[in-house]
């Protein structure tokens, strides 16, 4: 591997302890318009993206897509409370791994039980444990990314000279998308679990994993 290629896991790595989540209390406690709220989630979360000046993070029709695909509560009288915000952040994080189906299967469980209920357990109490729980997570990702690195750097030994450096990075680049394919397979599994075992919800997941080929983007 180059030595490009070592900083870039080195900065990859020191970037996980600066995960910076959007904190429950830093997100407004007023109704917002959506107008708004696409301008506080553009301006949140665009560190987050592959390419920052071009991609959109949320647009009005995302948020209208949503709410049809009962992703997310209707606004009401068109403002989002804090509540939404929650919501469409879990959006943000799970749709980048999840059909749209299986992201209301397990959001809409969560909406129709804690969203707007008032109760010291609600959607702003499950959002910040979760952010802790991940935040916990640092330390063994990071272990787990420099092993595979390591691997991935044994590997191709007896390849041409001029095509090691492109087949160790391809064998790293594997390696992390068997990791990605495995976790995905078992979220997916889980998320069939929970439905089986939650009927009140189980037959609109059924119903929204046949439409789930549309992208709601």
């Amino acid at each position: 591997m180059t030595i490009e290629t070592e900083d870039l896991i080195n900065s990859i790595c020191a970037s996980l302890e600066r995960i910076s989540y959007i904190r429950a209390e830093e997100i407004p406690n007023i109704d917002l318009y959506m107008d708004q709220v696409t301008t506080f989630m553009n301006e949140r979360l665009m560190n987050t993206t592959r390419n920052p000046k071009e991609d959109k993070i949320l647009t009005k029709t995302m948020i209208n897509n949503y709410a049809k695909n009962d992703l997310l509560p209707p606004p009401v009288k068109k403002k989002y409370a804090k509540e939404h915000i929650l919501v469409l952040i879990f959006i943000y994080y799970f749709k980048g791994i999840l059909s749209i189906g299986d992201i209301q299967a397990l959001l809409k469980p969560i909406t129709d039980r804690f969203f707007s209920t008032g109760g010291e357990f609600d959607l702003e109490t499950i959002y910040g444990q979760v952010c802790e729980m991940e935040k916990k997570q640092v330390d063994s990702l990071k272990h787990d990314v420099i092993e595979k690195y390591k691997t991935s750097m044994e590997s191709f030994e007896d390849a041409p000279e001029e095509n090691k450096e492109f087949l160790k990075l391809f064998a790293f680049i594997c390696e992390l998308s068997l990791d990605v394919y495995v976790k995905r397979l078992l979220i997916e599994k889980l998320i069939d679990q929970m439905v089986k075992t939650d009927p009140e919800h189980g037959a609109e997941h059924k119903k929204e994993k046949k439409e789930s080929k549309k992208s709601v983007d």
